[in-house]
C-alpha cells in the first residue's frame, strides 16, 4: 500500500538519513517505516491513523533514486538542509556513520525537528550530553534506538526476572557475534568503516552501547566495567576491494558489576564462528533457576529440576544437558523489534504516549563505551558515575 489511508488521519514527514547503508535500509526503512505503511498505517487509540511520509537521505543520488522507485516513494535528496525544511517534516531519523551524526542531529535541533536516531548518539560522552541538553532547551522529543530490548529471547528473559524466577539473580554471561570476512576471498557483512577508528569504528564503540541498556533495564544499573579488547584481523579489503589497516577493535571481552552483586560477562567479536543456537545468547544463573536467552528463543531450568552432574574425565558424558531445559513458551505475538520502537516513538511525538530511551539513556551507552576503551588502555576496573544533565 503506497497510497493514504481513508478516515481519521495524520501524516507526519519524517527525513530519514542515511537509508542506503544496511542497518538504515533494511531495519528502519523497510521493516518499520514502509511495513507501516504496508499495514495502512499505525492506529492511535482515539482511532487516528499515523501515516509516515519518508524523505530520503543520502550522499547519493543514483542510491537513493533507486531506492525510492524501487519502493514507489518520490521524495529524496542528498541535500539535508533541504530535507530539514521539507513541508510536513516533523521527525528526523539518523543511521548514518557515528561521526557525521552529532552535526546533523544538531542541524535537525535547530530546524525544531523531534529527533529519532541511532546508537551511539555522539563519539563521547559530553558529546551525547551537550545533544540532550540542545533537544531539552529547544522542546524536542528525542529518542534512541534501543532494539534488543524487544527481542523475543530478552522480553521472555524480562518476563523471567519480572516473575521472580531466579531468586537472587547470581550472574549474567553473555555471547554475541560471528565471523566477519575479510573482503578479499569474501564479501564482509560488515562496512569496512567499523574497523576504522578515525570514522567512528570498534566493536566497543558499538556493543558496550546496547550492553548498558540490556543488563540496566533487564537486570540492574551497572556500576563498574573492566575490558580488554583487541584487533585480532589487521588488514581487510574494503568495498572498492582496497586493502587498509584496521585501527579499530574487532573484540571485546567485558566484566560489569551491576547492583545486589551481579556480575555479568559478556564477549563480542566479530572474529568467531558460532558454535551456539543463536547470535547473542545470555546465561543468566540465580539461587532459584537459570535461563538461556537468544534473539528469539528462551530456555529455564529450575533449581527443583536441577540434575545433579559429576565430574568424572575417565568416562564418556552420557547426558544430553541441553535436554534438560524447558522452553519458556511466547505467550504474545512479536513483531519486529525496531518496528516496535519506531511506533513507540510515532506515539510518542503523536499524542505524548511515554517514551523512556530518550537521549540521557544514549548518553549513558556513550559512557560506558568510553569508560570500557578507558579500562582498556588503563589496564583496570572503572566505577561507572551516574548522568546528569
Amino acid at each position: 500500500m503506497n497510497g493514504a489511508p481513508a478516515g481519521s488521519e495524520r501524516s507526519i514527514g519524517i527525513v530519514m538519513n542515511g537509508v542506503t547503508g544496511r542497518m538504515g535500509y533494511r531495519q528502519h526503512l523497510l521493516r518499520s517505516i514502509l511495513a507501516i505503511r504496508e499495514e495502512g498505517g499505525l492506529r492511535l487509540a482515539d482511532g487516528t491513523v499515523v501515516w509516515p511520509e519518508p524523505v530520503l537521505v543520502g550522499r547519493d543520488a543514483g542510491k537513493l533514486a533507486a531506492l525510492a522507485k524501487k519502493h514507489g516513494l518520490d521524495r529524496w535528496t542528498t541535500d539535508l538542509g533541504e530535507a530539514l525544511a521539507a513541508p510536513g517534516a516533523e521527525i528526523y531519523f539518523d543511521a548514518q556513520v557515528t561521526g557525521a551524526r552529532p552535526d546533523a542531529v544538531r542541524r535537525a535541533i535547530q530546524a525544531g525537528l523531534h529527533v529519532y536516531t541511532e546508537k551511539p548518539i555522539a563519539e563521547d560522552t559530553e558529546g551525547a550530553l551537550e545533544l540532550a541538553r540542545l533537544a531539552r532547551a529547544a522542546g524536542v522529543k528525542a529518542g534512541v534506538v534501543q532494539d534488543k530490548l524487544f527481542l523475543p529471547g530478552l522480553r521472555k528473559l524480562k518476563r523471567l526476572v519480572d516473575g521472580g524466577f531466579f531468586g537472587r539473580i547470581l550472574s549474567v554471561r553473555g555471547e554475541f557475534g560471528y565471523w566477519v570476512f575479510e573482503g578479499d576471498w569474501q564479501e564482509a557483512q560488515r562496512p569496512s568503516w567499523n574497523y576504522r577508528t578515525e570514522d567512528g569504528g570498534g566493536i566497543v564503540s558499538d556493543m558496550f552501547c546496547h550492553w548498558r541498556y540490556v543488563l540496566e533495564e533487564t537486570f540492574a544499573p551497572v556500576r563498574s566495567v573492566q575490558c580488554l579488547a583487541a584487533t585480532h584481523v589487521p588488514e581487510r579489503v574494503d568495498e572498492r576491494g582496497r586493502p587498509y589497516a584496521c585501527t579499530a577493535d574487532d573484540a571485546a571481552y567485558g566484566i560489569f558489576e551491576l547492583d545486589g552483586g551481579i556480575i555479568a560477562q559478556i564477549n563480542s567479536s566479530w572474529t568467531t564462528r558460532v558454535f551456539r543456537d543463536e547470535l547473542v545468547e545470555f546465561q543468566v544463573d540465580g539461587t532459584s533457576g537459570s535461563a538461556v536467552a537468544g534473539l528469539r528463543r528462551c530456555r529455564v531450568q529450575h533449581r527443583a529440576t536441577t540434575p545433579k552432574p559429576v565430574w568424572n574425565p575417565d568416562l564418556p558424558g552420557t547426558e544430553s544437558f541441553r535436554e534438560q531445559w524447558q522452553e519458556v513458551p511466547d505467550n504474545a505475538e512479536f513483531d519486529n523489534g525496531f518496528k516496535v520502537q519506531w511506533e513507540l516513538f510515532l506515539k510518542h511525538v503523536v499524542s505524548g504516549a511515554e517514551f523512556p530511551w530518550d537521549f540521557l539513556a544514549g548518553a549513558r551507552g556513550v559512557q560506558l563505551a568510553e569508560l570500557g576503551l578507558r579500562a582498556w588502555r588503563e589496564g583496570r576496573r572503572i566505577e561507572v558515575p551516574g548522568l546528569v544533565l
